[in-house]
């Protein structure tokens, strides 16, 4: 089941809508660390090894742990009608479920080089970003100065906005999924532009960043989601 699907932009955004029935079949998931599709070391040297293994295995991992922890009281709390600590937990739901949710889309958005890294997009999806945004290298300065932009903590997405069939650039803060800007929205790319995805190599230097990530953007995972999405 995708991601999306399981936690509604209700939930995400704060709304206190869920009943226990929804919260129940959500922690019957009992959300799981994803497995890379590649090896830590596989994207250098536009990201180290060490920086993926600590991103992958100590901040995703967390989040997994809290969300399903926080699913799990929340589950106890909703049965005995305790309000306050039921507004208390949507707070954690949406963090540590968005980074979940975040973290999962972006280890599929990077490829190493010899398997399409880099690689710019073809068919529609090449076509729709030329239509909207002028060129490809158009899109990326956007999303570079977009993201560089961002104070503190969040990610920078190129989103399908379905309802009008239309290509856009979005910043979210900290770990909010792109979905709490618009239920329409489809995340096609996302930048992690916390310093955890970066710091450790490329310093205070996030502009550096930015520009290094795409040798490594998975071109061909955002066509197929676009595609999925806009047939």
């Amino acid at each position: 089941m995708a991601l999306r699907a399981l936690v509604t932009r209700k939930a995400l955004t704060g709304g206190l809508g869920l009943g226990s029935q929804t919260i129940r079949a959500m922690q019957t998931f009992s959300h799981s660390l994803p497995d890379l599709p590649y090896d830590y070391g596989a994207l250098e040297p536009v990201i180290s090894a060490e920086i993926m293994k600590l991103h992958h295995q100590k901040h995703h991992q967390t989040y997994v742990t809290n969300f399903n922890k926080a699913l799990e009281q929340l589950i106890d709390v909703m049965d005995k009608g305790d309000a306050p600590t039921i507004v208390r937990l949507q707070s954690a739901i949406k963090f540590n479920g968005g980074g979940h949710i975040n973290h999962s889309i972006f280890w599929k958005n990077l490829a190493p080089v010899r398997e399409g890294g880099g690689d710019p997009p073809k068919g529609s999806l090449g076509l729709a970003i030329d239509t909207h945004f002028g060129s490809l290298e158009s899109l990326i300065v956007k999303m570079n100065a977009e993201g560089a932009a961002l104070q503190g903590s969040g990610w920078v997405w190129l989103g399908l906005d379905r309802e009008f069939n239309r290509l856009l650039v979005e910043t979210t803060e900290n770990q909010d999924p792109l979905v709490t800007k618009g239920a329409n929205l489809v995340p096609l790319l996302g930048i992690d532009v916390w310093e955890h995805a970066y710091y450790l190599q490329y310093k205070n230097v996030k502009p550096d960043y930015l520009k290094s990530i795409w040798h490594v953007m998975n071109w061909k995972y955002a066509s197929e989601v676009y595609e999925t999405e806009c047939p």
